[in-house]
């Protein structure tokens, strides 16, 4: 099945696993809305990587957490595009609270972490789903995390919003599969990349490479998944098998097993 001509809005693709993302599916023929809330120059950089290739794309600013942000986003697209065949769910952030320190779990912190993981994403579909359903073959990925599964991550309330995540993940393949809408979602690990880096390696190589050598060694299959894996993955919930929906695609190179 071609894709050439179809359009893919991408949320947080400035950088990391959206811009990588933006650039495979750049490299089917499909035009790509690259979504960034703060980094103009890194969103700036990923359309001109895509129009390099000869493909369209444009940035839109905008901050998934708030409702109509979202709604902007989405017009935006179908005024440049005409039309939205992809929706990639990318979007997120996070705030390292250890998971004992239950008063440094501030409101504001859930607020904030909802509002981008959560609620975001509910609020993209919700108005995307009108031209994903013109579309007659529409297709929504979540970028989620083995946090939501696991007891392990940045905070209690960061694994609290990408299992509900899951959840809508399923809620709304369920909802939205009369309307050939599929949704699916990939669990990555850690991801090897510059916000790695800097956030759990403190920018700090040394730091960084024994935390790696960490999950190097507890993985089955030694490999630390990259942002160029997990847009293959997500790549291929768009480019493969019609009938798949639901699902939540673990990418840890079995480090959970």
């Amino acid at each position: 099945m071609s894709h050439l001509g179809q359009t893919a809005l991408i949320t947080g693709a400035s950088s990391g696993v959206g811009a990588a993302t933006a650039l495979k599916l750049a490299q089917l023929g499909i035009n790509v809305v690259v979504n960034y809330n703060s980094s103009l120059s890194g969103a700036q950089a990923v359309v001109k990587n895509i129009t390099d290739l000869g493909a369209q794309a444009i940035a839109v600013q905008g901050d998934v957490s708030q409702e109509k942000d979202c709604r902007r986003i989405v017009e935006k697209t179908i005024e440049r595009f005409g039309r939205l065949d992809i929706l990639i769910n990318n979007a997120g952030t996070t705030t390292f609270v250890p998971h004992h320190d239950l008063e440094g779990l501030t409101e504001d912190i859930w607020h904030q972490t909802l509002g981008v993981n959560l609620m975001g994403a509910f609020f993209m579909c919700r108005e995307a789903v009108p031209y994903l359903r013109e579309a007659g073959s529409g297709v929504v990925v979540m970028t989620s995390s083995i946090a939501s599964v696991t007891a392990n991550g940045s905070s209690i309330a960061y694994c609290a919003s990408k299992a509900g995540m899951n959840s809508l993940t399923k809620t709304l393949a369920k909802t939205l599969g009369s309307d050939g809408i599929r949704v699916n979602a990939v669990l990555p690990g850690l991801i090897d990349g510059d916000w790695a880096f800097n956030t759990w390696g403190g920018g700090d190589e040394g730091q960084y490479g024994d935390l790696k050598a960490h999950f190097t060694d507890q993985t089955p299959l030694g490999h630390v998944v990259t942002p160029d894996d997990v847009a293959n993955t997500i790549v291929s919930f768009v480019t493969g098998s019609k009938y798949v929906t639901g699902q939540l695609l673990t990418l840890d190179g079995g480090f959970t097993l």
